[in-house]
């Protein structure tokens, strides 16, 4: 029989032993709660991510589009540069003051900066943006710099267009529907109002000019406003849209996807794609005929920065106008005609 004395000894030393093990658990546990409730690193690191590699950081962009998001997987991209966010000698604003002025201005809208992923393609856009406290992404491209304003139609332009589609795609393949809007646009009431809500329609694109069938696939089409459901179809778009980037010499994506409309792509992806009213999707091409119901004001059909962001003021100043009119007015007030966006087609001057 074992002497009772070693038994206690041994049976000691157990409780030791059990002990330290519970001590170095908590010990390890509250490091772990420590680190998790108060890391000194964010998250998510902001990258300068390229249209290559957007893939391998992924949950940057999950994280910028889950931040944005409505609630339903849905969210308001647009996609600015230096010449859209930095001041001319000149200007009292940028391109981008006016278009947050608008939300401000407009009717419903306010709430819906809060959706916005400004995707920013260069330092100074990105920094502008974490300046305005608005939901941010930066995004580059190797060995591009999309600094400075691109002339319509200019090379560099052409390869921002692109880069822009390429991004577009990826928030697609990760289940987010969006619209996308271009900078340039006011936005005077919630747009979210005027398009449809059947789940069946793919596409909703707005269009230069209206020609009163929203389906007809003859209407000239704008990318510069649009909301696209996140499907296999507009995926399959996106992928075909994208993989003509390199067999589209001298022409911008918007002319690659009108093509591909009148080649029947519609019909052969089995998509759904109603043409927008310029009643309510309207812009310079064709301004809306009733400022009482316009959703959006496109500084469409104008060649420079500087005259779009004169003739929007201009067109800030009519909305100003109406909203002080009395409600019970039948007076339909016209727009200022937009006449620095008519001259911008001869001899213009870039901002840098």
């Amino acid at each position: 029989m074992d002497n009772p004395k070693q038994i206690l000894w041994s049976l000691a030393i157990v409780i030791l032993l059990f002990s330290g093990v519970i001590l170095v658990y908590h010990l390890s546990s509250s490091f772990s709660n420590q680190f998790l409730l108060t890391p000194k690193e964010p998250l998510f690191k902001e990258s300068n991510l390229t249209t290559t590699n957007i893939e391998a950081n992924g949950d940057a962009l999950e994280s910028a589009l889950a931040k944005a998001s409505l609630g339903n997987k849905t969210v308001i991209i647009a996609v600015v540069n230096k010449a859209y966010v930095d001041q001319d000698v000149e200007s009292d604003g940028t391109m981008l003051d006016i278009f947050l002025t608008s939300f401000w201005l407009g009717e419903g809208t306010r709430s819906l900066i809060d959706h916005i992923l400004l995707v920013a393609v260069d330092q100074t856009a990105y920094d502008r943006c974490q300046f305005q406290k608005l939901n941010c992404f930066k995004l580059e491209t190797d060995g591009v710099d999309f600094r400075g304003e691109k002339l319509y139609m200019s090379q560099d332009f052409i390869k921002m267009m692109w880069a822009r589609t390429h991004f577009l795609l990826e928030v697609l393949k990760r289940g987010y529907n969006f619209i996308f809007t271009d900078t340039d646009i006011l936005w005077l009431r919630n747009p979210f109002t005027r398009l449809s809500k059947d789940d069946t329609e793919d596409l909703q694109i707005s269009t230069d000019g209206y020609l009163g069938d929203p389906w007809s696939d003859k209407h000239s089409i704008n990318t510069g406003f649009y909301f696209v459901r996140s499907n296999n179809r507009t995926i399959s778009l996106y992928e075909t849209w994208y993989g003509q980037k390199d067999n589209s010499k001298g022409k911008k994506e918007q002319d690659v996807l009108f093509d591909l409309i009148r080649n029947d792509i519609i019909k052969r992806l089995g998509l759904k794609v109603r043409f927008l009213d310029t009643l309510y999707f309207s812009g310079f091409c064709q301004d809306s005929k009733d400022i009482r119901v316009v959703c959006t004001f496109h500084a469409n059909c104008c060649r420079s920065i500087t005259s779009k962001e004169i003739d929007l003021k201009a067109a800030l100043r009519d909305w100003k106008r109406f909203r002080r009119m009395d409600p019970n007015s039948t007076v339909n007030l016209q727009w200022t005609k937009h006449n620095m966006c008519l001259k911008s087609w001869g001899p213009v001057k870039l901002k840098g």
